[in-house]
């Protein structure tokens, strides 16, 4: 009788015990996080991603699916922007011719996502011309975060780059033989007579001039890098910020898979029916950047509670060791200064009070949400005709660029470009970015007053009329209209007057 029951017992815990090592194992890291600190990147928010929180702003949520938008409100919001008296400039007073001699080559080695890149690019094709060196082509370093290896020649159209520069800068896919040495891996091991690692932020045609040609002209090749924001905006001649221009708006053209994908889902979403079923040809993009990464560095409140805000504040500890300035403020002072990127709940409000209607075929484009579905279940309710790029094409249509983020945010970018709207919910580079390309094609792109959001958002007790007449009042000059560059701004985010002339 004992060997049976002791049978029985061994059989029955036998049974259960895979379930309750299961439960140990995902407790465990709650108890003993030190056990876990390798896998700092991944754990730290887990457990609050998995608790979304429930709507914050109630009241004006409830408004807002109760109210109609007037049709002459539509009819404005998706008018196209009149012009507005600049257009792209090709002054052939700007034009170039290539140096007899070159100085010698140019290395740049860029950081960042692929927006920040982008600019580096641009930035690398100027500095070459300034010093009449040759520049190699690009080198995309790896990012922490997005953790992308992709290549410039995956992102870029590398033929239509050099050729579309002939005739203003040599530029090479590789280096000679006899400079074959000059790699990223020969630059990391140790400090090397031919790499600029101290080019300052912003650095002026003279700092070029003084501190790289020389190099050039002792050894044949220089190496910079870090290679990001590291020319001026200011105090440039005009054929170079031309240059730049032309760079970025001209030669930098998607490889052909990605703007075919770009095409396929632009296609779709233009000729997809609303739910009467009849096509209504237009699409809005929201660039919904609210990842981990983004909430994090934010150092504001989103609602999730205590196990959020510890979460949040491990991974901030973990990413930057400290160093986010902004953690002194309350999430009230920060909200205040428009410093708090807006949440998906906040994004469909404003959408909403802006005229946006439940009909309205909205296209997302983002990296992963920190949140996941449960974090945009709110901004679903308010846009249930909401897409992105899982939901319009198919797993072999993205196989190319499926786990790549820089492929999958060159993919949004051209989806994002050909839209009748644009809008972001916080500033960004792929904002900067996009916002200036638009301008420089004379496009629709709305800019959030965050300040303003900020303050509505605090106030608990504005009903819908109101919150709506404050956003559409606040938003009627942040439409898409033109505005002039000013010192020390981006040529990329503000093409006037150094990209466009006028008519």
């Amino acid at each position: 009788m004992k060997v049976l029951l002791s049978q029985h017992h061994r059989s029955y815990y036998s049974q259960k015990s895979p379930a309750f090592l299961g439960l140990f194992l995902l407790l465990l890291p709650v108890f003993s996080p030190d056990l876990f600190s390798p896998l700092g990147r991944t754990y730290p928010s887990l457990f609050s991603e998995w608790n979304a929180p429930k709507p914050k702003h109630l009241r004006l949520l409830q408004g807002a699916l109760q109210w109609k938008t007037p049709f002459r409100q539509q009819l404005e919001l998706w008018s196209p922007l009149p012009h507005q008296g600049w257009k792209p400039c090709a002054d052939p007073k700007y034009t170039f011719s290539l140096p007899e001699k070159s100085q010698g080559y140019i290395q740049v080695f860029l950081d960042g996502g692929l927006n920040q890149q982008r600019m580096g690019v641009c930035d690398a094709v100027a500095v070459a011309k300034i010093l009449n060196a040759t520049l190699v082509v690009p080198h995309l370093e790896v990012n922490p975060v997005w953790q992308d290896s992709s290549s410039f020649a995956e992102i870029f159209d590398v033929d239509h780059f050099i050729n579309s520069l002939r005739n203003e800068v040599s530029i090479i896919k590789e280096l000679p033989a006899e400079y074959s040495w000059s790699t990223r891996e020969y630059y990391g091991t140790g400090i090397r007579e031919t790499r600029i690692k101290t080019a300052p932020v912003h650095a002026s045609v003279d700092w070029y001039l003084e501190n790289v040609l020389p190099m050039l002209q002792r050894y044949g090749i220089a190496a910079i890098a870090p290679f990001s924001h590291r020319l001026a905006f200011d105090n440039l001649p005009k054929s170079i910020q031309r240059l730049r221009c032309k760079v970025n708006f001209e030669s930098l053209v998607f490889v052909p898979y990605i703007r075919a994908l770009g095409g396929t889902l632009v296609r779709r979403l233009r000729h997809s029916g609303d739910i009467s079923g009849r096509s209504t040809g237009k699409y809005v993009v929201l660039h919904l950047r609210f990842d981990k990464d983004m909430a994090a560095h934010s150092a504001c409140d989103f609602g999730g509670g205590r196990a959020e805000k510890l979460a949040l504040a491990k991974y901030r500890q973990v990413i930057w060791q400290g160093r986010v300035m902004k953690t002194q403020f309350t999430d009230e002072e920060l909200r205040y200064q428009g410093r708090c990127p807006l949440t998906p709940e906040e994004i469909g409000l404003l959408l909403a009070a802006l005229g946006f209607s439940n009909n309205t075929r909205l296209y997302l484009a983002s990296h992963k949400v920190y949140g996941g579905e449960a974090r945009i279940s709110t901004l679903r309710k308010l846009f249930p005709r909401m897409e992105d790029k899982r939901s319009l094409t198919t797993a072999e249509e993205r196989a190319n660029v499926e786990g790549k983020s820089s492929l999958l945010a060159a993919v949004d970018y051209l989806v994002s470009m050909e839209s009748d709207i644009f809008i972001s919910a916080s500033p960004g580079n792929m904002h900067n970015a996009i916002l200036g390309h638009r301008a420089y094609r004379n496009l629709n792109t709305i800019r959030p007053h965050l300040a303003l959001l900020g303050q509505l958002f605090l106030n608990k007790s504005m009903d819908w009329p109101e919150f709506q007449s404050a956003i559409v009042a606040a938003h009627k000059n942040r439409q898409g209209q033109t505005r002039v560059r000013k010192e020390k701004q981006s040529i990329y985010t503000y093409p006037v007057p150094d990209c466009m002339c006028r008519t």
